[in-house]
């Protein structure tokens, strides 16, 4: 997409819709199926929505994967005894879906991998299945976590909170 493009869709396409795809009781919906899953496994789950970006920051070269890294640390989901944090960040004025996993994880779980998620997830989404492929996204994380840092059965803290942000 050039950045042409980039910008009409920030300007035009999303922003306006980012509550009536994710009301409250999805986003609670989601958040529970982040805890259900951690008690599974080692990883700690964010997912931050954002319906666009502003008009400057595309005209000075901000993408989704920068964009990504940003909330990434602003939500500190680096901030992890196991450095266990993965972000799940959806541009919905660009129809991206980013996954930024800290080093820990990204040591175990292969892009190529997560690149499938992501795959997946936008397949719902462009369906207008919006709860139904955030939380599909959601378990297949959980499964991949669970494959590649498994629990070990002892009761563990939970370190970053589970209610999705909208940006």
């Amino acid at each position: 997409m050039s950045r042409f493009q980039r910008l009409g869709a920030n300007l035009f396409d999303g922003w306006f819709q980012l509550r009536r795809r994710f009301p409250a009781r999805v986003l609670d919906e989601i958040a529970d199926a982040i805890a259900a899953g951690e008690r599974t496994h080692k990883g700690e789950v964010r997912v931050a929505f954002e319906s666009r970006l502003s008009p400057w920051a595309v005209l000075q070269g901000l993408d989704a994967p920068t964009r990504a890294r940003q909330v990434f640390t602003h939500l500190r989901v680096w901030d992890t005894e196991h450095n266990c944090g993965v972000l799940f960040y959806v541009l919905m004025a660009e129809h991206r879906i980013e996954i930024v996993a800290d080093r820990g994880i990204a040591q175990r779980v292969t892009a190529a991998e997560w690149d499938a998620l992501c795959t997946r997830m936008r397949d719902r989404f462009a369906r207008g299945e919006w709860r139904e492929g955030a939380l599909q996204g959601i378990a297949d994380a959980h499964g991949l976590l669970r494959q590649h840092f498994p629990g070990d059965g002892a009761e563990r803290l939970d370190e970053l909170p589970d209610r999705p942000v909208l940006l």
